[in-house]
């Protein structure tokens, strides 16, 4: 172990600071290598939660809570018929929870946080839901295609002059990745991979509405878009992963 960080809300900033500057009063080198990763507290439309007033929310009262309004709009949608009913619980489930990590990561940790439960799970916008659909409807894209994992796009012979303008954005957005995360781990900040998954999946989703996908006719560019979209569906699933979050194949 290098370092230690200590995730606690921005109330306790004077304790660390304090204790830090003692440990390296004392001698203890390593104390140097220790990190308050302060955050903003998190509120809801009704308030600031308050243990001694009763008003603190139960976070596995909030992630069934959320389960349900997952239930409810997938079942709005009505894409669940070839489900079994374990598979529907364990997408409410992976929806749900995934709905509230990133509607609290998305935000800069300093920042005060007013978690809205509906908004989080809104299938529109810069949600986690969102961004979980989008992947689902790229893993579609790629089983119509008969997609072979062991493709990349680097395998790719088409010339870069003939792409289209909207694959060259995808193209930028993704070689960013390895940056973001460097930038966020030494940030400090989470949000900085959840906006820059957001960023990435607004621009694949204006590619799939003016490019055609599967219906190019000619197949050395519908194969360079299909592994485009490989591309962007495993960056969206390495970043949820760094956030802790699940994306499901299917929606």
């Amino acid at each position: 172990i290098t370092g230690m960080v200590y995730t606690v809300g921005n109330e306790q900033d004077y304790h660390f600071k304090v204790l830090f500057l003692i440990l390296k009063k004392l001698g203890y080198n390593w104390a140097d290598h220790l990190y308050h990763l302060s955050y903003g507290m998190v509120a809801l439309p009704s308030g600031k939660m308050k243990s001694r007033e009763g008003t603190v929310v139960d976070a596995d009262d909030l992630i069934r809570d959320m389960a349900q309004t997952a239930e409810a709009i997938s079942k709005e949608l009505g894409k669940l018929d070839a489900y079994s009913e374990k598979e529907k619980r364990e997408l409410y489930r992976i929806i749900g929870l995934g709905a509230i990590k990133y509607y609290i990561l998305k935000v800069d940790p300093k920042k005060r946080i007013l978690f809205n439960p509906e908004e989080s799970v809104d299938f529109q916008g810069n949600t986690g839901p969102f961004i979980q659909y989008t992947y689902a409807r790229i893993q579609s894209i790629l089983r119509k295609a008969n997609f072979d994992q062991s493709n990349t796009i680097n395998n790719s012979t088409i010339n870069v002059e003939e792409l289209h303008p909207k694959e060259k954005e995808l193209i930028k957005l993704l070689q960013l990745f390895p940056g973001v995360i460097q930038a966020a781990a030494e940030q400090f900040s989470p949000a900085l991979i959840a906006n820059y998954i957001y960023d990435l999946v607004k621009e694949f989703n204006s590619f799939y509405q003016q490019v055609s996908i599967l219906g190019e006719e000619e197949e050395a560019i519908r194969e360079f878009r299909v592994l485009l979209s490989a591309e962007v569906a495993g960056v969206i699933k390495r970043g949820f992963a760094l956030l802790g979050i699940q994306v499901p194949d299917r929606m």
